[in-house]
């Protein structure tokens, strides 16, 4: 016997939950798998953790800065497995709030791995489910690179349990977790080197941002290796790493951390067994509404590989959810503007268009530029600077693009981005009164556009 739904979800991460929870509440009949952990890798192994690493990590500066406000800290003392007890525990947390929200909606939640067997039944706990759709929200999972000696690496998967925090970290790659992680092993005081193969790290974001975090984060004694290709590791006899490169260097740490990309996680779900198609980079092909090319099955998130952000996989799983079961409701996803955040240390912000994205698209754009030092550091010798800048259209005044690479650049960039989506003008940014004083009241006072 098979038990019916109208909606199977297989993977109950960010998307997966979403899309559940809310055709649930369009009066559907719901049934979510998943085989892992609750909330998927945002939640577990992904943002959040990573976050709360992040805001550890900052107090090594926080503390350095107290001093020039007349406090007498002592010399602090940092403790890994502390920091990593209470990440765990606040994670359970979480994971107990995800299955509260699934089960306060009407969701069947079947913790166990699910296999499609026909483009209408899977097989899941035991059971076989008939369902009118399934969508598969499985995401993605880190990769490391061919080369000898990579099992001895970790990924961002292992590092939020390690049992200590390493002395020497390498940590290659060149996204955004790259540049994450290596800011977090500097911050809490490892000897942490960066290593990518490409001229500069975070490809697509802002030239000038790249830039300028490159400069802060050798200001912050982080070693910055660039054009270094890994084709081996070997394990010392001490028990530290050697990683060698194409070009000859060879680097020594005590852990290295790949962050060199991440697959699509779609092994074993029995997509063979319906006509769903995967493009040449393992991702699942879906058309505008995230259908595949079986109708009756759907997927969205990082298993797609459109926009690997969980916002982004959060509103895919609202709009199939809607256009499903409340199609009157239903809007389609609308990828432009989309802001995003690198809380590397300092954080970088940004929504719309890069200076050279901007050129490339045939704007004549005037570029405002601010570098200076947060209020904040003004008492003491940090010479760290923050970094703003507006891409405007020069021909309509429209706003293209805003960046920032500084303190809670996420957080100002999200309020700018509703502007953005609103369409405003560098004439509207002028005539809004600034907070002071604030670093973001830089964005409505810059006057003069930078010379070409």
């Amino acid at each position: 016997m098979s038990r019916e739904v109208d909606l199977f979800v297989i993977g109950a991460g960010s998307g997966g939950v979403r899309a559940a929870r809310f055709a649930a509440g369009f009066g559907a009949r719901v049934a979510v798998a998943e085989s892992r952990y609750l909330g998927g890798t945002c939640v577990n192994v992904g943002c959040v953790p990573k976050k709360l690493l992040s805001y550890g990590a900052h107090f090594h500066e926080d503390f350095g800065v107290a001093a020039d406000y007349g406090w007498s800290p002592g010399t602090p003392g940092f403790d890994w497995p502390t920091l990593i007890a209470n990440k765990n525990r606040e994670i359970a947390r979480l994971n107990g709030v995800y299955r509260s929200l699934l089960q306060g909606s009407g969701v069947t939640l079947v913790e166990s791995h699910a296999r499609i067997l026909d483009p209408h039944t899977v097989e899941a706990g035991g059971e076989r489910w008939r369902a009118k759709h399934i969508l598969v929200a499985t995401g993605g999972w880190p990769q490391k690179p061919d080369i000898p000696g990579a099992e001895l690496g970790i990924t961002s998967n292992e590092a939020f349990f390690l049992p200590q925090l390493p002395r020497r970290v390498l940590v290659i790659g060149g996204g955004y977790i790259a540049v994450e992680f290596a800011s977090i092993f500097n911050g809490l005081g490892a000897d942490t080197t960066l290593a990518h193969r490409g001229e500069l790290f975070l490809r697509g974001f802002d030239q000038g941002v790249r830039e300028h975090l490159r400069d802060t984060l050798q200001l912050k004694s982080m070693k910055l290796e660039f054009g270094a290709e890994p084709v081996e590791i070997l394990r010392r006899g001490d028990g530290s790493l050697a990683t060698r490169f194409k070009d000859g260097r060879e680097i020594e740490s005590d852990c290295v951390f790949f962050a060199t990309g991440r697959h699509a996680m779609t092994e074993g779900l029995g997509l063979e067994n319906c006509a769903t198609k995967l493009d040449d980079k393992g991702h699942v092909q879906v058309d505008e509404h995230f259908i595949t090319a079986e109708p009756s099955v759907l997927a969205i998130g990082d298993v797609i590989g459109r926009v690997q952000l969980t916002p982004v996989a959060l509103a895919e799983g609202m709009a199939v959810a809607r256009r499903l079961f409340r199609p009157e409701e239903y809007r389609p996803i609308d990828y432009r503007l989309i802001p995003t955040a690198v809380f590397s240390l300092p954080n970088i912000g940004t929504v719309g268009l890069t200076e050279e994205a901007a050129r490339e698209a045939g704007h004549e754009v005037k570029v405002f530029e601010s570098r200076f030092r947060p209020m904040r550091l003004s008492l003491g010798a940090n010479g760290e600077k923050t970094l703003m800048k507006l891409v405007v259209d020069a021909g309509d005044d429209r706003v293209l693009g805003c960046h920032m690479v500084g303190p809670d650049a996420g957080e100002v960039i999200q309020g700018l981005a509703v502007a953005l989506r609103a369409g405003a003008t560098k004439r509207v940014f002028d005539e809004t009164l600034g907070i002071h004083p604030t670093a973001a009241e830089e964005f409505v006072t810059m006057r003069t556009p930078r010379a070409s």
